[in-house]
């Protein structure tokens, strides 16, 4: 089993910064890919970022350029920058084997932003 530990989010104005940080414990052996996804109310949760192992990175087309995703070790960072009311979501953080995409996640953090 792998646990999930994130921190950051809050509430910011349209045209600010957040950053999401994420800590694995327990079996991290396991661990290829590792990300975020956020689900904004009713809509479905959807990849914002990832990041595998060897460093490569996947992003949704909302966020290129916006947002940022890094990795030390097992733990994953999400840099966000130039934030849109349209990017108020839960962020949940993500780790998998690469095989079973959903296999791990975080409990969750809110982030709004305010226009």
């Amino acid at each position: 089993q792998v646990r999930l530990v994130e921190s950051g989010g809050g509430l910011v104005q349209a045209g600010g910064s957040l950053r999401l940080s994420c800590a694995a414990s327990g079996s991290i052996f396991s661990i290829n890919v590792m990300g975020w996804y956020r689900q904004a109310p009713g809509k479905q949760r959807e990849l914002v970022a990832t990041i595998s192992r060897g460093g490569i990175t996947n992003y949704a087309d909302s966020v290129k350029g916006r947002f940022t995703i890094s990795r030390d070790k097992d733990t994953v960072n999400l840099q966000m920058n130039s934030l849109k009311p349209e990017d108020t979501a839960v962020y949940y953080c993500n780790a998998n084997d690469g095989i079973r995409p959903y296999l791990y996640w975080g409990q969750g953090t809110q982030v709004t932003v305010s226009s």
